[in-house]
């Protein structure tokens, strides 16, 4: 272990482990060092000279954001540093691996993973300063050359799976439309007791006919928009209302939830059991209740009749490719507009171009 002048050092209380043979320690560091301590200059730097991935900056003021409105309520997982000089630990006395570790203020650091999180600290710090005595974890590794920090990213990121879209929905408490999602699927027909809470999309021989994440999209399609604090009862209302009159024009969506069929065989045959069919009702819901308001409900009852097959000519030519659906968004809106010309409703000017171009193509 090095023993060197600790007046130039930054010193963290810390936990010393082995992984691998070799030292790796906990440190606790205030936020406002963060920037001092992981500076880079990614411009300057080619890829197989870096440790780390560049910076993403499209995500940076989503996590800043996410930092300012919740100072009192926010999680921040540890940075993973790589050190590339000798750092010295004074173990506690009588202690076993608590100590203070003290790293040389010259030492380059290299951020391994959260350099995302960094950026965002820094920028939130600049708005929010007193941020800067809240505490984040380090798991600091003594680097053995830049060979090893890379192979520690990828390392590090090749197991890192993000949650699926239904999960992230169904855990995420701070997202009105996620709240919103939750409450339909818990509560309105035809999502009751139907609906994937966890994957984003459902096996072969599953009973459940929706995922959580499909009605997210779809309900925001129907809203033609992201729900607000201030109207998020009118948002509710509106969307179990509209939800549960689809509901009773679905005859296989009541067969269904009556287990008289299976929604596997559903899903084999007809579009409406698939995500594509779900968006397709929410666009036409948000041009019903934008151009329809008092009459609606009167205007798809016609829907029953509707040949939802995948089999069928109108929808072949629109929601399959190959033979498969296709869940682009000009899928979604040519079934859409399958269902507006069904209910005898015109097309804007932009689904007449794209119905256009379904011909010439």
């Amino acid at each position: 272990m090095a023993n060197f002048d600790t007046d130039y050092c930054y010193s963290f209380p810390a936990v010393r482990g082995i992984q691998a043979g070799r030292p790796f320690y906990i440190a606790t560091c205030p936020m406002r060092i963060i920037p001092k301590i992981f500076s880079f200059d990614e411009n300057e730097v080619p890829p197989e000279l870096r440790a780390q991935r560049t910076l993403n900056k499209a995500r940076i003021p989503e996590m800043v954001r996410y930092l300012l409105e919740n100072p009192s309520d926010y999680v921040f997982s540890a940075l993973t540093a790589s050190i590339a000089v000798d750092v010295q630990f004074d173990e506690y006395s009588g202690s076993n691996n608590l100590g203070t570790l003290r790293v040389p203020m010259e030492a380059q650091i290299l951020i391994n993973d959260g350099q995302h999180r960094r950026k965002a600290i820094e920028d939130a710090l600049d708005a929010r300063p007193e941020l800067g005595q809240d505490n984040i974890p380090v798991l600091f590794f003594v680097d053995e050359g830049l060979k090893r920090s890379q192979q520690m990213f990828a390392d590090l990121n090749k197991y890192a799976i993000r949650p699926s879209p239904s999960l992230a929905t169904l855990y995420d408490h701070r997202d009105i439309s996620s709240n919103l999602s939750r409450y339909l699927a818990m509560n309105i027909e035809p999502f009751i007791g139907l609906t994937e809470m966890e994957k984003s999309s459902i096996s072969k021989f599953s009973n459940k006919l929706f995922t959580l994440s499909s009605i997210k999209q779809a309900t925001r399609s129907l809203l033609g928009k992201e729900p607000k604090a201030n109207d998020v009862e009118q948002c509710s209302d509106l969307a179990a209302l509209y939800w549960q009159a689809i509901f009773q024009v679905m005859p296989d969506w009541q067969l269904a939830a009556k287990k008289e069929v299976s929604p596997a065989q559903l899903r084999q045959e007809y579009v409406h059991a698939h995500g594509i069919g779900l968006q397709a009702l929410g666009l036409l819901g948000h041009c019903l209740l934008s151009e329809h308001p008092d009459s609606w409900q009167k205007i798809i009852c016609e829907l029953r009749e509707f040949d939802w097959r995948k089999s069928s000519p109108e929808l072949t030519k629109r929601a399959m490719q190959h033979g498969k659906l296709s869940k682009t968004t000009a899928s979604i809106q040519l079934t859409c507009n399958a269902l507006k010309i069904a209910l005898s409703l015109p097309l804007s000017n932009e689904e007449q171009e794209l119905e256009a171009q379904m011909v010439i193509s």
